[in-house]
């Protein structure tokens, strides 16, 4: 039985000698990215103070259909900014809060006759308002609930957004 086991495992170690195995696969390597420009816009997940105030007014705007200019920054909490703008049809007040970030703005009408309305929108039936910065560039999509989409790209300067 001694002798058996060496001649077992010369048999087993020379079997594959003479074999021609077929070769190896090259290793899977992931496809070649073409080559982009430098300027490649973002949609950061945490947005710096003076960003979320970009963001907010670009997607206010874009939102309510206003000029960049039109949107007040009046204050910031936390990560929630408050905004006002004049009401296109009677020349009132119109008030905000926005937050963003993750590539999303989320919006909340303030000062409305129905306090259910007072929301933040952000339910199914509500457009999907995403954004992206490229220099003083940002362009905000909305995906409406029908799947429809609008994309207006508005320059907000980081100059005029820092205060």
């Amino acid at each position: 039985m001694m002798r058996i086991i060496p001649l077992i495992a010369v048999v087993a170690f020379t079997a594959g000698c003479g074999r021609t195995e077929a070769p190896a696969e090259p290793p899977a390597t992931a496809p070649v990215a073409a080559p982009v420009a430098d300027a490649v816009a973002t949609s950061p997940a945490v947005l710096t103070p003076v960003d979320l105030r970009r963001v907010c007014r670009a997607g206010l705007a874009a939102i309510h259909g206003q000029e960049v200019a039109a949107i007040e920054l009046t204050g910031l909490e936390g990560a929630v900014i408050n905004a006002q703008w004049r009401a296109p049809v009677d020349g009132g007040i119109m008030r905000a809060q926005c937050r963003a970030g993750d590539g999303l703005v989320v919006w909340k009408p303030l000062d409305l006759p129905d306090p259910v309305s007072v929301r933040w929108m952000n339910e199914a039936a509500d457009p999907v308002v995403r954004y992206s910065l490229l220099g003083d560039a940002v362009t905000i999509t909305q995906t409406l609930p029908d799947g429809t989409t609008e994309t207006a790209t508005l320059t907000v300067p980081v100059t005029e957004a820092a205060g």
